[in-house]
């Protein structure tokens, strides 16, 4: 259990406040814009009477003050003070009484007329391990920080960190081909939000692949260890391009934020629903299957969002079952009530296997689609090797069946398999 969940854990209101900070931050913004929106959700979910964001000047080796109620445009060098400090370090400092910490600049204080009584300072580290800025948060509300208040500011920092990674990355491709950069950015933002590796996981083998049809697609997917559990995803939204690529970037921050967070998988899933249900366009939504592997009972804990078919090879037999979606996409509406998961149960040898429909779907010269068929005869064909192998044969099957035939939409497999016995 969390120190987040023995403290009774956060209300409804602050973990939707957080899940919309970390929908913003995967749509387009301007940099105050998205500063401000996280400075005011961390003030309200750490009780804080203030919080700043200092960014990062390598160039100069200083830091810049971005957002504050009241000073304007302070530069220190790193190094200095408690900003400073964890900015050189790349550590979290928290400081219960930061008159008493020789490391605190009081000059700050001086020039602006607020009392500093405690502190959370977090550094700010983007996905390729550069410092981009700090995050301060001073004098929580009733007392001090604690190891809890540092798990939510850990969230919300790296989240921060990759926003601001997405801006200046962003900034650097404004002049000149402007939409193909823009396309090319969207890819890398993308790209960097799915799994760089496949994570390890004792009795299992697990793999994930996603080509996109243009240099972003409407697809994503995640396989992501969540305390003892491991996150499945697999995401659609409806479309290609720029916008759908936002879409399950959106989805997919958010899911990594609500379970990261110790929120179940119905709430986790009635959240991220109910916000994409207030942002997407009437005629968007996605489709996902979204579950939660527990490896000491070998059950797959399951919604399917519009998702489907669901195919679970049954190595035992050599069989597939095929299961239905359990739910609403995701964004087609609010839900007052998600329902229920579903349980899927592995034997040693099963296969859980997660396509989008890109594959089913695509269809050769003539027209014909590929189908849930081709799909069951390859997996029972090879469905006892490693799951990098059968990926790779699902897509070579795919390649010679389309003879030629281009790729119109977004192709991603993700596998799950239990090992058999030995």
């Amino acid at each position: 259990m969390t120190d987040i969940q023995e403290r009774g854990g956060l209300s409804s209101e602050d973990l939707a406040t957080l899940l919309e900070v970390t929908r913003s931050l995967a749509a387009p913004f301007d940099l105050m814009s998205m500063l401000a929106a996280v400075t005011a959700a961390a003030r309200q979910v750490l009780r804080a009477e203030r919080c700043s964001v200092w960014l990062h000047d390598a160039q100069a080796g200083e830091l810049a003050l971005e957002v504050s109620s009241d000073l304007q445009r302070v530069r220190i060098p790193v190094g200095v003070g408690l900003v400073g400090a964890c900015a050189r370090d790349r550590r979290i400092l928290n400081v219960p009484d930061c008159y008493a910490d020789p490391r605190f600049d009081q000059q700050v204080d001086r020039s602006s007329g607020f009392r500093t009584r405690c502190s959370l300072t977090l550094p700010l580290i983007d996905h390729a391990g550069a410092l981009v800025g700090v995050m301060q948060v001073l004098n929580r509300i009733g007392g001090t920080f604690h190891a809890a208040d540092e798990e939510l500011a850990t969230a919300l920092a790296a989240q921060c960190a990759v926003a601001l990674q997405r801006v200046r990355m962003i900034e650097s491709l404004i002049e000149g081909e402007k939409l193909r950069r823009e396309m090319e950015m969207a890819q890398v933002v993308q790209m960097s939000t799915l799994p760089q590796a496949m994570p390890q996981l004792a009795g299992y083998d697990v793999h994930g692949t996603f080509r996109p049809a243009l240099l972003t697609g409407g697809d994503t997917f995640d396989l992501a260890p969540v305390g003892d559990r491991l996150l499945v995803v697999l995401g659609d939204a409806t479309g290609h391009g720029i916008g759908p690529a936002m879409s399950v970037t959106q989805m997919h921050a958010m899911l990594r934020m609500a379970f990261r967070l110790g929120a179940d998988l119905e709430t986790a899933f009635a959240h991220v629903n109910d916000q994409l249900a207030d942002t997407l366009a009437e005629d968007r939504f996605v489709t996902a299957f979204i579950g939660l592997l527990d490896p000491i009972r070998h059950v797959v804990r399951y919604i399917s969002a519009g998702q489907g078919p669901i195919l679970h090879f049954h190595a035992a037999g050599r069989t597939c079952s095929r299961h239905k979606p359990t739910s609403f996409p995701l964004g087609a509406m609010t839900l007052a009530r998600p329902r229920p998961a579903v349980e899927m149960p592995l034997a040693p040898g099963d296969v859980l296997v997660l396509l989008s429909d890109g594959i089913y779907e695509y269809t050769d010269p003539t027209g014909e689609a590929f189908g849930e068929g081709r799909v069951e005869d390859v997996v029972a064909r090879h469905g006892t090797g490693s799951m990098a192998s059968l990926s790779a044969a699902i897509l070579e099957a795919l390649h010679a069946f389309a003879a030629g035939a281009p790729q119109e939409d977004d192709i991603t497999v993700v596998l799950v398999r239990r090992e058999a016995a030995p």
